[in-house]
């Protein structure tokens, strides 16, 4: 099976998160949007300054120039977050501030380096057109407006345009609950002493960073041993407070890779296995109580690799949100790789200002010393070779 065949069998397999709840807007950043949000108000909701100098009638300064000045009389000034109602006389002219109100029947602004900066009569030495220095009401904006749609990831540029609407808080996803099981009898906790044969855990570390980082929950995060009886009960236990569950370990064919034989007696559903990719051939996806459990390799990049193609995908489909997905791009390769595979192999990468470089020429699935030079996948077709200057397929690491 193709990744894209598998990627459609693990959507097609997941319900999607459906309950959603009030988010202060102090909080809402990752979060996802579950409704659409419309426009309650224009912004800016008045007519203000785009610049320091004087509010005037476009028409008023018809010919105006350094050579002959046009006289203006001030009636008013005008400072941000002042409001008068200042009717409009012709050849008149207001002192305002940048972000000050603009009055009804002024249609521009001078800036001040324009005049004398004349504070009972002013000489306006440029005339202006209409709308110049001057933003009109809504005209960022417009009240009723769709704003946001729903299912859009709530970033920085997200979170201003909310406050400047007033919103103090918006409805959202709930975020869906990843539950994390580490399988391995030599796997340690970093900060225990490090006894012979053991190692530390690294996978699930950066599983879960990633996990968190795309704005979803940790329901269960633990190492379980490699003994049957302790990872039944613990997927049990997992799925009843998930929505998506993760494992890696055990999912090849030694003798203490239990997963296979684990899940059959559960009953799980097999969606796929033995995907056309290297590394992570043995990457599984399973369906048991109505939730997906993605099994994953031990080796750390593999599980990356693999992580970084399903999981992202299962994500977008839990929170209904495009966004989430992998994201894949073309480039030109910079460096050759010569080497061939049987498989379709995913090479880590580096991409930059167009073009993809392998930082490393070690690629074994046991090391990952080398993944912080880098944040691509180059997509190697099945016996292919590359030469420096072809046109290649890359997948974005996730973060």
């Amino acid at each position: 099976m193709e990744i894209e065949e598998a990627v459609a069998l693990l959507e097609k397999n997941i319900l999607p998160v459906s309950d959603a709840e009030e988010c202060p807007l102090c909080k809402a950043f990752s979060r996802v949007l579950s409704d659409n949000i419309y426009a309650q108000i224009n912004v800016p909701p008045f007519a203000k300054s785009a610049m320091d100098g004087y509010a005037v009638r476009a028409a008023d300064l018809t010919g105006a120039s350094k050579e002959a000045p046009v006289s203006l009389q001030v009636t008013d000034q005008l400072f941000a977050g002042d409001w008068k109602d200042i009717p409009y006389r012709k050849n008149t002219a207001i002192r305002v501030m940048t972000g000050s109100p603009v009055p009804q029947g002024f249609d521009a602004v001078v800036m001040q380096e324009d005049t004398d900066y004349g504070e009972d009569k002013v000489l306006v030495y440029k005339a202006v057109l209409p709308g110049k220095n001057y933003c009109a009401a809504g005209e960022d904006i417009k009240k009723g407006g769709l704003i946001l749609e729903r299912g859009r990831k709530i970033g920085r540029g997200e979170i201003g345009l909310l406050a400047s609407l007033g919103f103090s808080s918006v409805k959202v996803r709930r975020p869906a609950k990843v539950a994390l099981l580490n399988t391995g009898s030599e796997l340690l906790m970093p900060g225990q002493p490090l006894s012979e044969g053991k190692i530390y855990s690294s996978i699930g570390h950066m599983l879960s960073a990633s996990i968190k980082n795309a704005g979803l929950e940790i329901s269960t995060e633990k190492i379980i041993k490699d003994d049957e009886k302790e990872i039944t009960t613990a997927i049990k236990k997992a799925l009843k407070t998930s929505d998506l569950l993760i494992t890696t370990g055990g999912v090849s064919v030694g003798k203490k890779d239990l997963l296979p034989a684990v899940l059959k007696t559960l009953g799980a559903k097999t969606l796929f296995t033995g995907v056309n990719i290297k590394p992570g051939t043995p990457t599984t996806a399973s369906l048991l109580d109505g939730k997906i459990i993605i099994s994953l390799s031990g080796n750390p990049y593999a599980a990356l690799v693999n992580f970084d193609i399903y999981f992202y995908y299962a994500a977008a489909r839990l929170m209904q949100c495009n966004s989430l997905r992998p994201v894949r791009n073309e480039a030109l390769l910079a460096d050759s790789y010569e080497k061939t595979t049987s498989l379709r192999r995913f090479v880590r990468a580096r991409l930059d200002c167009g073009k993809v470089y392998l930082p490393s020429q070690n690629h074994a699935s046991s090391v990952i010393s080398n993944l912080t030079d880098c944040n691509c996948y180059l997509d190697l077709p099945a016996g292919a070779s590359l030469k420096a200057g072809e046109k290649v397929q890359v997948w974005m690491m996730g973060e």
